[in-house]
């Protein structure tokens, strides 16, 4: 990566200029610290592990999302809820070398489609807000729950209180085991949640003026798979022109046509050259 960029990088995600929008990828040096298995998060790893190490149909092997979906046709939504407790809520593991990172930094508004805990353990040192999306909810057109962190605990935010843009923000779309665990996961979960999403209604109306104009800083993405490009599409919509940058080694086709169409530029580069050269400067 070139200095120049780096520099413009690293400044836009100190100021908030850049929003850093994080995927699978960045858990990639994650280990179990028990066994020193990898942590499940691309959505192959989160099949196997979800099926006891056995892979499923084609079909199903294709995406998570039809996986889940299969489970909870056959053993219902609560054994995928349970299945992501043990993974992410119930299990020890290691720090990711990009959450260290970028703890360091500490970014005012981050977008984290994982659904582990590492960065809110990376901001469990100062107040914060966390934002977790829901799915399939009666009662509300709502598909989003709102916290606030004191440094201690969190706690619901009452329904009038808006957030606090001079806090940090972490905004985990598809879900998170705490402070209570909620999961966008099979496809049922995702098509009430993009419907919402499309709609206005899975995002809270201050992240909807903050997010105006902001660029963004995609790491740990593929975007391949329709789903995650619906998502990403939705979530910053509003962003500038162009909307940013994304770190992918190797794109395929695929991916430059769907980059080109949001205005993101591909660095074709992995994390390392990212966290290596802001730890070496």
């Amino acid at each position: 990566m070139n200095p120049a960029l780096l520099t413009t990088l690293t400044a836009g995600l100190a100021d908030g200029s850049i929003v850093p929008y994080l995927g699978p990828g960045v858990l990639a040096d994650v280990r179990n610290l028990a066994s020193g298995a990898p942590m499940p998060a691309d959505s192959e790893s989160l099949i196997l592990a979800m099926n006891d190490g056995r892979p499923m149909s084609p079909k199903l092997m294709y995406e998570f999302p039809r996986a889940a979906m299969n489970i909870e046709l056959k053993r219902g939504r609560a054994a995928v809820t349970r299945f992501l407790d043990r993974t992410y809520g119930a299990t020890a593991w290691s720090r990711a070398a990009l959450h260290d990172w970028l703890a360091a930094i500490r970014p005012r508004y981050v977008v984290d489609i994982n659904r582990d805990t590492q960065l809110q353990d990376s901001y469990a040192a100062v107040p914060h807000q966390l934002v977790v999306g829901v799915a399939r909810l009666g009662g509300s057109d709502f598909r989003y729950r709102r916290f606030g962190w004191d440094g201690a605990a969190y706690a619901p935010l009452a329904a009038s209180a808006a957030l606090d843009p001079a806090q940090p923000i972490l905004f985990k779309p598809m879900g998170t085991p705490r402070p209570q665990a909620n999961y966008i996961a099979s496809d049922a979960d995702y098509v009430d949640y993009l419907t919402e999403l499309m709609g206005g209604f899975a995002i809270p109306p201050e992240l909807k003026s903050l997010r105006r104009g902001k660029r963004y800083l995609l790491l740990g993405m593929r975007l391949n798979r329709d789903t995650e490009r619906m998502v990403l599409a939705d979530i910053i919509h509003g962003a500038a022109a162009p909307a940013g940058w994304i770190l992918l080694a190797a794109p395929s086709d695929k991916e430059r046509r769907f980059c080109r169409k949001l205005g993101l530029e591909i660095v074709e580069a992995d994390l390392a050259a990212l966290i290596g050269a802001r730890l070496a400067a």
